[in-house]
């Protein structure tokens, strides 16, 4: 096992592309993404069976060094900033197989 940062993003769907963008740049290689995930915030709620992409959200889960980590949150602040959503940043251990 060894340390790594655990990013955690919650974005209006219609910005997915342009934060994975964004985290490519910052050197980040992968990440997994889940779309159409519900929840309730700040913007109201937001449903996940929607037709469309409209009115969806999407949960980025991304694993990386600090250092990468802290580029992310810099990089996707003014994207959240416009579309709402969320960003968690932790301490994970990553379990090699």
């Amino acid at each position: 096992m060894y340390s790594v940062k655990r990013l955690e993003i919650v974005i209006d769907r219609s910005y997915l592309n342009r934060l994975l963008k964004e985290l490519e740049n910052c050197g980040i290689e992968g990440y997994t993404v889940l779309d159409q995930v519900r929840g309730k915030g700040e913007r109201g709620l937001r449903e996940s069976d929607a037709l469309a992409d409209i009115f969806t959200n999407a949960y980025i889960l991304v694993a990386c060094s600090e250092e990468t980590a802290e580029k992310a949150v810099a990089a996707i602040r003014p994207l959240l900033k416009m579309s709402g959503g969320m960003c968690l940043l932790s301490d994970a251990q990553w379990v090699r197989h």
